[in-house]
């Protein structure tokens, strides 16, 4: 049953809430941002550093031990902090292009984006793909451009870079003054202030304001840089389009902030543009009892949300695995009765938890935008929607066609069973696809082969399973629909050797080459083959 009840009290929780997540090209310095936004909202105390991998320190987001063996992110981690009168919640995402699955269901979940450009580098490959995501929902998206204290590309050819390959429009709110070892800082377009730059003052969070550019402060303090800044300025003014909020909010604008996060510069702007400019919870298209679908609007009074993500063994030392789960409308009080609603069945929802990456603590209330995590025993996968009552499912958590493929083998045969349940454990929180044969063989599926090389080592770290992942002679993997039951057991019998299931029991034909799979196509016109499908439904 819809509800159409706005509670005043939590139409204004969910007023105060931004969820965000982060995206980048590897390297541009995402998670550094992440560790920076964490501490001026005051939620740590000291930014740990993903190049201190020998350190104690490490990146507060980079939680498992292979991220700090390796140093980079391949996971996504949650974290929620109060700034000025909000609450915070930040998605960090892996940032390499061999954990983009992650990163996409990830992208289902947030209501903005932090785009994160090396200012060196200018639009990277990473990059365009998750723009193209966020632009699926036209999620808005602030632009920082990062890495001002190195050298640099000219930030005007950054920005006609940005519009050009990535198709949005540009509105810079801060412009730097000068770059690499004449970074000065940023001047505020909309504020009329210069932000002085003091470099390599890593714990510094407030930065010396300068107001006026034609201050006659900024000619003795920079009498090389003024000039060429006061000129900038002015082209800015003729050349590029005013910050519009409406056109930000609709996708179409990004705002532009440049800065270096590593050393501070630039980071409470960003958050500052998150409070003021982000919007809050927004509503969601949900299909509704499998016949049309409605907007979900976040101020009802009504519960509803979906698990985006599984993650096993956050705590090695009891085993666990936590479902992240988006609240979509209403509010979670713990120990709440909800409908399961793909299984159709009533479960008692206590103990969640809100996180700092890892850490966590009980969460006693949660309204839309919040991300909470539920105690999974295995009754929850990817795209599960919990509700009081509606039988709703909220679209776009996509799987992808996997382009790489490997059979596991153990080197210790009477360790099967560990590796059955680490694969499908780790299938099943999106770690890599996993597809089971006839016979019971595991077949691995992934984007890049980086997925395989830290599977291996999860499963050694976390299962005990010491796995060798061998070349599989598969070409590509399709969902299959069938028409009817009796096409349904014609084809799985003709095809047995070819047809396996998902971690989710879906059916998959597993294509030897192209040539057989156009050939068993053409054989079955009546069956369709899917290069991607959502949670509980497969895609053209």
């Amino acid at each position: 049953m819809t509800s159409t009840a706005f509670p005043p009290e939590l139409l204004r929780d969910v007023a105060k809430r931004r969820t965000f997540g982060i995206i980048s090209h590897p390297d541009a310095g995402k998670t550094t941002l992440t560790e920076k936004l964490l501490l001026y909202g005051g939620a740590i105390q000291m930014a740990g550093t993903v190049k201190a991998r020998k350190s104690a320190r490490h990146a507060t987001s980079d939680w498992m031990e292979v991220e700090k063996q390796r140093g980079i992110s391949v996971t996504s981690s949650v974290m929620q902090f109060e700034y000025q009168g909000h609450t915070i919640n930040l998605l960090d995402t892996p940032g390499h292009q061999d954990f983009s699955e992650d990163t996409y269901r990830v992208l289902t979940a947030v209501d903005a984006a932090v785009m994160v450009i090396d200012a060196a580098k200018g639009v990277e490959a990473q990059t365009i793909k998750l723009l193209e995501v966020c632009r699926l929902r036209n999620t808005p998206i602030i632009t920082f451009v990062n890495k001002l204290d190195r050298e640099v590309r000219d930030p005007f050819e950054l920005l006609s870079e940005i519009e050009d390959v990535l198709k949005i429009e540009c509105a810079p709110i801060t412009w730097p003054v000068g770059s690499g070892k004449v970074f000065r800082g940023v001047y505020h377009l909309m504020e009329d202030r210069v932000l002085r730059f003091a470099a390599g003052e890593e714990t510094r969070t407030e930065a010396e304001v300068i107001s006026g550019i034609a201050n006659a402060q900024l000619d003795a303090l920079f009498p090389m840089e003024v000039q060429q800044l006061r000129d900038d300025v002015e082209l800015i003014a003729g050349a590029s389009a005013p910050f519009s909020l409406g056109d930000f909010l609709a996708g179409r604008q990004s705002p532009v902030f440049f800065g270096s996060g590593i050393n501070n510069f630039g980071v409470q702007e960003i958050l500052q543009a998150l409070i003021d400019w982000a919007p809050p919870p927004q509503p969601r298209e949900a299909g509704v009892n499998s016949a049309g679908a409605r907007m979900v609007q976040p101020g009802e009074a009504g519960f509803s949300g979906f698990v985006f993500k599984i993650q096993a063994n956050m705590d090695p030392k009891h085993r666990d695995r936590i479902a992240f789960f988006r609240i979509c409308s209403g509010r979670y009080t713990s120990g709440m009765k909800l409908r399961h609603v793909r299984m159709g069945r009533e479960m008692k929802l206590a103990n969640a938890l809100t996180f700092m990456a890892n850490e966590r603590v009980l969460k006693e209330d949660g309204v839309a935008g919040d991300i909470i995590g539920i105690h999974n025993h295995g009754q929850l996968q990817i795209g599960d929607t919990l509700t009081e009552g509606e039988g709703l499912g909220f679209k776009g958590i996509p799987y992808f066609s996997p382009e790489l493929f490997r059979a596991a083998r153990l080197r210790d045969p009477l360790k099967t069973k560990q590796l059955q349940k680490g694969l499908q454990e780790l299938g099943e929180e999106g770690a890599i696809q996993v597809f089971e044969q006839e016979g019971g063989n595991m077949l691995l599926g992934a984007v890049g082969q980086l997925q395989f090389e830290v599977v291996a080592q999860r499963l050694k770290d976390e299962y005990k399973v010491d796995a060798i992942f061998e070349a599989a002679e598969i070409y590509t993997a399709r969902w299959l629909t069938f028409p009817d039951e009796v096409t349904r057991r014609n084809f799985e019998r003709e095809q047995f050797m070819r047809v396996g299931k998902d971690v989710d029991g879906n059916p998959v034909y597993l294509a030897s080459t192209r040539y057989n799979l156009d050939v068993t196509r053409e054989k079955w016109p009546k069956v369709g083959f899917h290069a991607t499908r959502e949670h509980g439904q497969v895609l053209g």
